[in-house]
């Protein structure tokens, strides 16, 4: 039984009524249901008092069934209700004024995995700022962040925005969908400092609509928790982010998309699975264990056990490539983007001229290096070709988490157990 209660089931509660006459407009896909196992737009159609006019869909399609990136999705109609649906990740990823039109509020319900390379919160961002400049009011139905509120990783520079990030939070930023837009909101210029203090004091205490943006909160959930704790239902947000494991990996295991190793598209089990056929795993092995002489190590909470795999598609489909998969056995010590540069920097200092930087295009930017835009930065890439181990490279990030942490500490909503 669930011990926590989404934003999305607590809709119906007494006064959580949106403004206006109820012609809303919903950000979301299909694969998000509320306790009676209703997906989300099922469920706010059958709502009292609302019309909904609109339903906006993130990358992968409304029905998550895109499998890999730069995969557009058209626009189209609600199967079983008849709604349009207008595709976010298209020729165009940000809604137009025709698009909003006869609106009188959004609604936004979707998951995440804790990772800012996932596009689903920059959607919404986006989405977020189209009507702002509209004037209609926008509440986030949040859900737990599945890997809890640990922070991890470089903050993303501002010379690396892009789709894959567009405000200054770490790889793993440790917030919720609806914290990710207040803080979100206010680094964008939408709302001013004041106006985020009031709407997360709303968000708190419980009283959405009455800001521009709201929040309703998850009830029962705290930033310790991790998605298996909350009783919800893990529906797989997308083709390839399949369980709960893949989520614990994914904010390391990302990078590989700006690699030539394979991150493990066309198995059962991707960012679990990495490697390539020009590996030896058992000297890959060695190599990290001999960078691991100082106590804490790369991998701390996980087992890398060596494997052997075919993809059906994706890179090196066909082929057999030898690797790993990583088994997070302890999620409190396992660190992610550490594991994964530590990888990195092992396959370089062994395979100097094997392991390639992919080059563009990468999620709809010609130009800057994809490694770059995951890491949000170009100093691990540089750090890498320089031979710097996984420490000197973490060590630089060190400074902009600390700020991070004091920037969003206002926009937060839950506290730790």
């Amino acid at each position: 039984m669930s011990t926590v209660r989404t934003g999305l089931d607590r809709l119906s509660d007494p006064g959580f009524r949106p403004p206006g006459t109820g012609r809303i407009g919903l950000l979301c896909n299909a694969t998000t249901v509320d306790a009676r196992w209703r997906p989300t737009a099922e469920a706010i159609h059958a709502l009292p008092g609302i019309r909904l006019e609109r339903i906006f869909s993130p990358q992968h399609g409304f029905a998550a069934e895109k499998q890999d990136n730069m995969i557009e999705s058209r626009h189209g109609s609600h199967p079983s209700l008849g709604i349009p649906i207008v595709s976010l990740y298209g020729e165009r990823r940000t809604p137009t004024p025709d698009q909003l039109e006869g609106l009188d509020a959004i609604l936004i319900d979707l998951p995440d995995v804790g990772t800012r390379v996932y596009t689903f919160l920059v959607t919404a961002l986006l989405l977020l700022r189209a009507a702002h400049a509209q004037g209609i009011p926008v509440a986030v139905l949040d859900r737990p962040n599945p890997i809890g509120g640990a922070v991890e990783g470089p903050v993303l520079d501002d010379a690396f925005r892009s789709f894959v990030g567009i405000v200054d939070v770490p790889l793993r930023h440790g917030l919720t969908a609806g914290e990710y837009c207040l803080y979100g909101s206010f680094r964008l210029g939408l709302i001013d400092e004041a106006e985020a203090e009031r709407s997360a004091a709303a968000a708190r205490r419980d009283a959405p609509f009455t800001r521009w943006l709201s929040v309703v909160r998850a009830a029962g959930w705290s930033r310790a928790d991790m998605f298996d704790a909350t009783g919800l239902p893990w529906t797989p947000p997308s083709p390839n982010m399949p369980a709960l494991e893949t989520a614990l990996v994914y904010p390391g295991q990302v990078a590989l998309e700006g690699t030539n190793l394979s991150e493990g598209r066309g198995t059962t089990r991707p960012f679990e699975l990495c490697g390539a056929p020009f590996l030896d795993p058992p000297v890959l092995r060695t190599a990290l264990e001999a960078s691991q002489e100082r106590g804490e190590t790369a991998i701390d909470g996980a087992i890398l056990r060596e494997v052997a795999f075919e993809p059906t598609f994706h890179k090196f489909a066909g082929e057999t490539i030898r690797g790993f998969q990583i088994h997070v056995v302890d999620r409190a010590r396992f660190r992610p983007v550490r594991c994964t540069t530590a990888l990195l920097s092992a396959i370089r200092r062994l395979y100097p001229d094997r392991l390639v930087w992919r080059p563009p295009p990468y999620e709809y930017e010609q130009d800057r290096m994809p490694i770059d835009l995951i890491y949000g930065t170009d100093s691990v890439r540089h750090g890498l070709d320089s031979g710097a181990d996984w420490r000197e490279i973490e060590g630089t990030w060190q400074e902009g988490r600390r700020a991070y942490r004091e920037r969003v500490r206002p926009h937060l909503l839950y506290e730790k157990s």
